[in-house]
């Protein structure tokens, strides 16, 4: 395996931001979908260090113009970009978006539970499995009638978004909502490795799908969100920290020499994942910035997976190599066969996040 490349210098990282941010600003959004918080916290994060008001004006319009008719609100509005909504309301101090996203926590607060996290699918988003792998006979029928269920993805939804409203508003119901929210997702999802399965379907035993790599980030980054969000000293802060660093560290000893991870992070033949050495890049800077990891150790990974995801990403500013949304499926098979190729915001968010995070650690 060839070693990480050098490090661009800052002002070359720059000049690949604002490529980057170009590229978030043109992306198709639909409010709301998969993969929108990364882009909108992207674009925000790449204003502020560019000192470029064009992202804010852009994020802020759009968010604006949802706050003026959301409703009727419906499940995927589960994957608001909440994080990136608080900030912008709370920058322009526009209490029609503060509304809005007061309703949208009732919303998503009134949906049903299962294993203590609110309900993301009440029918599964499975898939017959990329790659074409026969399923056995009872995952046949769960693919022909899925279940309700839910995915670590959300881990980056809810739990951050309930912690940054709570905050903004100074409603602490909702900051300990988020908290036991990812409380919920650590204990169904996470692994005695540290490493987070992909999904559970209700009613139906244990989980599904471990060691997909870019559900790795999805979970970190939701973590780090929710300590950010949340006093030193809330009881449920010590178990947030605590799966943090375990699945940070577990991610470093699998980390490859090019700073990168495989699309399933154990699996060679899955091939690349070029998201994923953003998110991690990313994680491991604000675990390093709240204090809870050695810094001795995971700031050199971070630089290694920084230097990866930047030479992921050709000279138009777009990351290569990102496998397309996964749905869901029962076989591991499904995660190494996703195909690749797009240009989305769970990729392009990730990079420019991972610039913009790690500067002034660098």
């Amino acid at each position: 395996m060839n070693q990480a490349p050098a490090l661009p210098s800052r002002e070359e990282r720059l000049l690949l931001l604002e490529k980057v941010g170009k590229s978030l600003i043109a992306m198709p959004y639909k409010s709301w979908n998969f993969g929108d918080s990364t882009g909108f916290e992207g674009i925000l994060e790449t204003g502020r260090l560019l000192k470029d008001s064009t992202y804010f004006a852009f994020a802020s319009g759009w968010v604006r113009g949802w706050a003026s008719r959301p409703e009727p609100l419906k499940p995927l509005d589960c994957t608001a970009p909440g994080v990136a909504m608080v900030e912008i309301a709370h920058e322009s101090k526009d209490q029609v978006i503060i509304e809005s996203l007061n309703r949208l926590a009732t919303y998503l607060m009134s949906r049903p539970k299962n294993r203590g996290i609110y309900e993301t699918w009440d029918t599964f988003c499975l898939i017959p499995p990329y790659g074409g792998e026969k399923l056995p006979e009872n995952e046949a029928h769960w693919l022909a009638k899925p279940p309700g269920g839910t995915c670590i993805d959300c881990l980056h939804f809810d739990p951050p978004f309930f912690t940054a409203l709570g905050k903004a508003t100074g409603n602490t119901e909702l900051i300990d909502t988020g908290v036991e929210q990812a409380h919920a997702y650590i204990d169904a999802l996470q692994k005695e490795n540290g490493i987070f399965d992909h999904f559970f379907m209700n009613g139906i035993t244990g989980t599904w799908a471990p060691g997909w790599g870019r559900g790795q980030g999805w979970a970190l980054l939701g973590m780090m969100d929710v300590l950010k969000n949340i006093s030193l000293d809330h009881p449920g802060r010590k178990k947030i920290e605590s799966a943090g660093a375990k699945l940070i560290y577990s991610m470093i000893e699998l980390q490859r020499e090019d700073g990168r991870w495989w699309c399933v992070v154990d699996s060679e033949r899955s091939g690349e994942e070029g998201s994923t050495a953003g998110f991690m890049a990313t994680g491991f800077a604000r675990a390093i910035k709240l204090g809870i990891v050695d810094e001795s150790i995971v700031k050199p990974a971070m630089v290694k997976a920084l230097s990866g995801v930047i030479a992921d990403t050709n000279s138009d500013g777009e990351l290569q190599n990102v496998t397309a949304a996964v749905f869901a499926s029962t076989r591991k098979s499904h995660y190494e066969f996703t195909p690749r190729g797009f240009s989305v915001p769970w990729g392009q968010g990730p990079v420019a996040l991972a610039i913009c995070e790690t500067d002034v650690l660098l």
